[in-house]
C-alpha cells in the first residue's frame, strides 16, 4: 500500500444529452483500474454537464452531474455526446479555456464534433462515430477525419474515440504513453479485453451499410460465414441456408465484393488468424484449428499464400516488436 500521497489527476466526464452509458462507464472503469496498476498518480473522475443536475443519457437514464466550471483545472476532460448536436457558445468557450490551461481533451462518440466546433482539432487527425462522419466532414473540413476506432493527436493533447467500447481501446493506448506498455497490457487484461484495437483499425460499419440496399441475401450469407469461422460451411450449405442456388450466391459475391464466396470466406478466416497471432498467446496450431484449418501445414501454406509469410514469421515479428517496446526490468 502507498504511504506517500500520489499526485491527484482530476478527470472530468462532460456529458451531453443522449450520451452513451457504455462510454461513460468504460471511462470511469479504466480510470479506477489505473489507480490499481500504477503508483505514479491517482485518477479521480467526476460527471459534469453544461448546467449541472440530472442529465438524460441514452435510454433516458438520469445521471447526476455538476456544472462544468471553466476555471477548474482538469488533467483529462472527456466530452461524451450521443450525437453531434450544436453546442452553445458558452460550452465552446469553456472547451477552449480547458485546452489553453493544458487539459487533455477526449471527444467520444459525437464529442469530437464539439472539439472541432471549438476549433481545437483544425489540422489534426480525429475520429467520430461513423453515422456522424459525413456531417462532421462537411461541418468541419479543417479537421483530418479518419474512420479509425480512435486517434491521438496534437502530441497527445487531443484524443478521439468512435464511441461505445472504443473508449477502452483509446485509454489503453493513452495509458501506454502515460505509464508504459506494461501497464497498458495489464490494463487490457484487467478490463477483460481479448485485445486492444490498434491505431490503424477501422470502425466496423453494419454490413447493410457497407453493401447498401438490395443485398439482404448477401448480408445473411456473410453473417453465416462470420459466425462459423472455426468450422467453415461449404458454399452449397451457405447458399441453401439463405435460400439461393450456388450460382446465384456466387453472382451476388462477384457483384458486391468482387470475389467468390469460398475465397472471401478464406480471407475472413485468415484475417482472424492474423489478429490472434498478433494479439493472443495461443499456439500457432491452436489458432489454425480455431480458424477452420484442418492441420498445421494446411494453415501455414494458406497463410503464406495470402500474406507472403508463415504464421511463425508473423508471431516472431510480433515478439521482436514487443521486446523493443517493453521497458527494461529494474535490477
Amino acid at each position: 500500500m502507498n504511504t506517500v500521497a500520489l499526485p491527484r489527476r482530476c478527470c472530468g466526464l462532460l456529458l451531453l444529452p443522449g450520451c452513451s452509458l457504455l462510454a461513460v462507464a468504460g471511462a470511469v472503469e479504466v480510470l479506477q483500474a489505473l489507480n490499481e496498476l500504477q503508483d505514479e498518480a491517482r485518477y479521480e473522475s467526476r460527471l459534469l454537464s453544461e448546467s449541472g443536475g440530472l442529465l438524460a443519457a441514452a435510454g433516458g437514464v438520469q445521471l447526476d452531474t455538476r456544472m462544468l466550471a471553466p476555471q477548474e483545472a482538469w488533467h483529462l476532460l472527456f466530452v461524451i455526446a450521443g450525437e453531434a448536436a450544436p453546442a452553445s457558445p458558452w460550452l465552446l468557450d469553456a472547451l477552449r479555456s480547458q485546452a489553453a490551461a493544458g487539459a487533455v481533451l477526449a471527444g467520444i462518440d459525437g464529442g469530437a464534433a464539439l472539439l472541432a466546433g471549438a476549433g481545437l482539432l483544425d489540422g489534426q487527425r480525429a475520429t467520430i462515430a461513423w453515422p456522424l462522419a459525413d456531417a462532421a466532414m462537411q461541418d468541419h473540413p479543417a479537421v483530418v477525419w479518419s474512420t479509425h476506432v480512435w486517434e491521438i493527436a496534437a502530441e497527445g493533447r487531443m484524443l478521439s474515440g468512435a464511441g461505445g467500447t472504443s473508449v477502452l481501446d483509446l485509454l489503453v493506448a493513452w495509458s501506454a504513453r502515460q505509464h508504459g506498455e506494461r501497464v497498458a497490457q495489464e490494463l487490457a487484461l484487467m478490463l477483460g479485453m481479448e485485445r486492444a484495437r490498434g491505431a490503424a483499425e477501422r470502425q466496423r460499419q453494419p454490413i447493410t451499410e457497407r453493401l447498401g440496399a438490395g443485398s439482404a441475401k448477401l448480408t445473411e450469407a456473410l453473417a453465416l460465414m462470420e459466425a462459423n469461422l472455426s468450422e467453415p460451411l461449404p458454399t452449397e450449405d451457405v447458399a441453401r441456408l439463405v435460400g439461393l442456388s450456388r450460382r446465384q450466391l456466387e453472382r451476388l459475391f462477384k457483384q458486391h465484393l468482387d470475389a467468390l464466396p469460398s475465397r472471401y470466406y478464406l480471407e475472413l478466416r485468415l484475417k482472424r488468424a492474423q489478429r490472434l497471432l498478433q494479439q493472443s498467446s495461443q499456439s500457432i496450431l491452436q489458432i489454425g484449428l480455431s480458424s477452420g484449418f484442418a492441420s498445421g501445414p494446411h494453415f501455414s501454406n494458406a497463410y503464406k499464400s495470402h500474406f507472403g509469410h508463415t504464421p511463425r514469421d508473423e508471431r516472431s515479428q510480433r515478439a521482436a516488436a514487443w521486446r523493443e517496446r517493453a521497458p527494461k526490468e529494474q535490477p
